[in-house]
């Protein structure tokens, strides 16, 4: 595997790591329909969170949250409006980011919480 493939997993790996340690239930991991990919789908509470990973080993060019895009933002709501379509989800839903900086084994975990909203309907 190519080493920012690599690197790119071990960051969902500390992802979810991080979210149990904050209260959060991992349901699903890299659920794809098509061509779009949530990274992560869980539950905090009653809310259902589908959450964006973002890692980077510089922040030269801004904070990994910073990478998710309006293209990337528009595909996930669309993924999930599938999801909760197939589920029949009817309660609250929040898109989060974990943004993850990396650098000489150490490493800044950080969450953003409803990070972006949109129509997925």
């Amino acid at each position: 595997m190519a080493k920012h493939l690599e690197f790119g997993k071990q960051g969902e790996w500390e992802a979810q790591e991080f979210l149990r340690a904050q209260g959060y239930q991992i349901l699903q991991l890299n659920w794809r329909y098509k061509w779009w990919e949530i990274d992560i789908i869980a539950k905090e509470g009653d809310i259902l969170a589908f959450v964006e990973v973002k890692s980077r080993s510089s922040t030269a060019y801004g904070e990994p949250f910073q990478f998710v895009d309006v293209k990337k933002q528009k595909n996930l709501i669309k993924a999930a409006g599938v999801f909760l379509k197939r589920i029949n989800h009817q309660g609250d839903i929040r898109f989060d980011i974990v943004s993850i900086y990396s650098r000489n084994g150490k490493k800044d975990i950080s969450l953003v919480k409803d990070a972006f909203w949109g129509s997925y309907s």
